[in-house]
């Protein structure tokens, strides 16, 4: 992360007010300027990367506002929200979005873009200017009279610059005038909240837990979009009526879209302080921008248990993670009587990009050729008992291996999360590192006789053939330790 200090008013969080013909400067005669900016990579992958870049205005209140910088090995802008984008060569030049071009003194805001790089070096800009001018850190007196319609160089005009790529449908987290809004997935990832994901801190709070991460595994631009795991190594949480441990093992399924927005899995296994176990399986979104995730939990706690409750309750919460503390944090709210209201965000897809499943993927055919071949070790079993589902059993993945077009190993975390009775239903989610040090994401789900395998790889890489999603799985057979699976081409 490098913190550039900026003697110029940079972005914002209030409702914008461009001025035709110009922008209008600060009130006073002698107007100040400055202002504070972060730029941070979050993410980086073969090709590609994401950053954000974080302000504070430390001047006088401004309407409107570009900010400038270089580009000093080839990087280029492609996806960018919360603000529009041009780019010339190693020129960037970002201006405020509609909503946000009013800056008032020591408010922030933040924009957030995808790029590409050249594998090699990403440096951190370090010329940023803001409407001209060089951004230094310090507050710096200005000559330009009161009410006068003008700015310095590089002043936007009263309709912003188009951006290069399409922008984000989303508009900002959190509208002009602070009210918290409604979030409305988009219809492939709705998380049983099709009318909207309400503002979970009007409801009342459930729980809040802390999960302790292990590795943070980038798999890459995949079919979907830029795929991140999240091992959970273990946590607490706490409420009034409900507290314990997080068991190691949890996944934190995380994906960002074309357009900058995300879209969340989360599953976890909670051991209460009296010992009985819930299966928690989390659905969530973000707006593009926004590292606080949106969140619907989904409890299975044994019908028995003085946990009951928890089955037919309507949740909402929130998810954040913390990179200096290597944690996540994730909070659980009852809102079953918050209806769905003013203001909204819509979330929208990105078009030609195919959607992502929550539910298993089904198909019919006969086996062809065996694609590989996996031995995977398991852990003992954990049972939560009859819920509202049916009889959850959760067998632990604690690693394995792989033989045949795809060689390597089973990374520790994950479960096979099945449901028994008349017509046991497996759900094994685990990860593949091979030995080119590639990441797919597996998901084996079914009936016995009709399992169906997905897959989830790098669209760049050498197992791209298994993101067609084509394929048929074996019933699990018997291995020292596990089991053993093979998957086919289907037919």
């Amino acid at each position: 992360m490098r913190i550039v200090h900026c003697r110029a008013l940079l972005a914002a969080t209030t409702a914008a007010a461009v001025v035709g013909g110009g922008i209008a400067v600060a009130t006073s005669a002698h107007a100040a300027t400055g202002c504070r900016a972060t730029y941070t990579i979050s993410s980086q992958w073969n090709g590609g990367f994401g950053a954000n870049v974080a302000v504070t205005n430390l001047g006088d209140p401004i309407n409107g506002w570009q900010l400038t910088w270089s580009f000093t090995a080839g990087q280029q802008v492609g996806q960018l929200w919360n603000g529009t984008v041009r780019q010339a060569g190693a020129q960037v030049t970002v201006g405020n979005a509609s909503w946000n071009g009013t800056l008032g003194t020591g408010a922030g805001a933040s924009f957030g873009f995808n790029g590409s790089w050249n594998n090699a070096s990403n440096p951190v800009p370090t010329d940023f200017a803001l409407n001209g001018t060089p951004c230094t850190g310090s507050l710096t007196p200005s000559g330009t009279p009161s009410g006068t319609p003008s700015g310095p160089p590089g002043t936007p005009s009263a309709t912003p610059t188009a951006p290069t790529s399409p922008t984000p449908s989303a508009t900002p987290t959190t509208p002009p005038g602070g009210t918290e809004p409604t979030i409305v997935p988009d219809p492939s990832w709705n998380c049983g909240a099709a009318a909207g994901i309400v503002p979970p801190t009007r409801g009342r709070l459930v729980l809040r837990a802390t999960a302790q991460l292990g590795a943070v595994h980038d798999v890459g631009v995949t079919q979907y979009g830029h795929r991140r795991l999240l091992d959970i190594r273990g946590g607490t949480f706490t409420g009034e009526r409900v507290s314990g441990t997080l068991l190691g093992g949890g996944l934190d399924l995380e994906l960002t879209l074309g357009n900058g927005a995300v879209e969340l899995e989360q599953i976890n296994v909670l051991r209460t302080s009296d010992g009985t176990l819930i299966y928690l399986r989390s659905c969530g979104v973000a707006p593009a921008g926004n590292s606080t995730v949106r969140i619907v939990p989904d409890f299975e706690a044994p019908n028995s248990s003085s946990y009951a409750w928890l089955n037919s309750g309507t949740f909402a919460g929130t998810r954040v993670v913390n990179t200096a503390t290597n944690t996540l944090e994730f909070t659980v709210y009852d809102v079953s009587g918050v209806s769905p209201a003013e203001p909204r965000i819509q979330l929208t897809d990105p078009a030609g990009q195919p959607n992502q499943l929550w539910n298993c993927a089904t198909g019919s055919g006969t086996r062809g050729a065996t694609v590989f071949t996996e031995t995977v070790t398991l852990g003992s079993s954990l049972s939560v008992g009859a819920s509202k589902r049916g009889t959850r059993n959760i067998i632990p993945i604690t690693g394995g291996t792989t033989s045949g077009r795809v060689t390597g190993s089973i990374l520790s975390g994950g479960a096979d999360y099945q449901l028994i009775g008349s017509n046991t239903t497996l759900d094994a989610r685990y990860t593949l590192l091979t030995n080119d040090r590639e990441l797919i994401l597996v998901r084996n789900c079914g009936q016995f006789g009709r399992l169906v395998p997905t897959f989830e790889a790098r669209a760049a890489g050498p197992y791209a053939f298994l993101n067609a999603n084509t394929w048929l799985s074996s019933d699990p057979g018997s291995a020292p330790g596990g089991v053993s699976i093979t998957f086919y081409e289907r037919r």
